[in-house]
């Protein structure tokens, strides 16, 4: 990012060696970023064969018109030449990883037998919790009949 001072408000109308901070102001804002633009292969095989179609001097309007770079026109031609239509659709970027769906399947099924045992792990406290309750009352059964002979 460019920076400029902006001397009229400091008062004068060149620059001093110890400029300070205060006085240096961005030139451009900071804009977001725009989302990377995809095109699909009917639309790039449109705007080839009208671009192709059009005299020279009207091509930039029609890039223009349509928010294009000379440089789209130019890897869209090298890539038609290459393969026609179908050649135009191909991803680019990195290549997924072809052990990603597995390890997402595996991590699901993980979460999935985490909870199973969870639930396992309560009902048998909750088990252990009802079988000493009833031998307490069994014992507690017990003595009042030992007691009622």
């Amino acid at each position: 990012m460019r920076l400029d001072v902006d001397y009229a408000k400091a008062g004068r109308n060149t620059a001093t060696s110890d400029e300070t901070i205060e006085n240096q102001r961005p030139l451009e804002p900071d804009l977001p970023k725009r989302a990377r633009r995809i095109y699909p292969p009917s639309y790039k095989v449109r705007i080839l064969k009208e671009y192709e179609n059009l005299p020279p001097r009207e091509r930039a309007a029609l890039l223009r018109r349509e928010g294009l770079y000379s440089s789209h026109i130019v890897s869209w031609r090298k890539t038609f030449a290459k393969g026609g239509e179908a050649s135009l659709d191909i991803a680019r970027g990195r290549k997924p990883n072809p052990m990603a769906k597995e390890l997402a399947a595996l991590r699901r099924e993980n979460e999935r037998l985490e909870r199973e045992l969870s639930k396992s792990r309560k009902v048998i406290e909750i088990q252990g919790k009802l079988s000493a309750l009833l031998e307490e009352l069994n014992l507690g059964s017990a003595e009042e009949d030992e007691q009622s002979r």
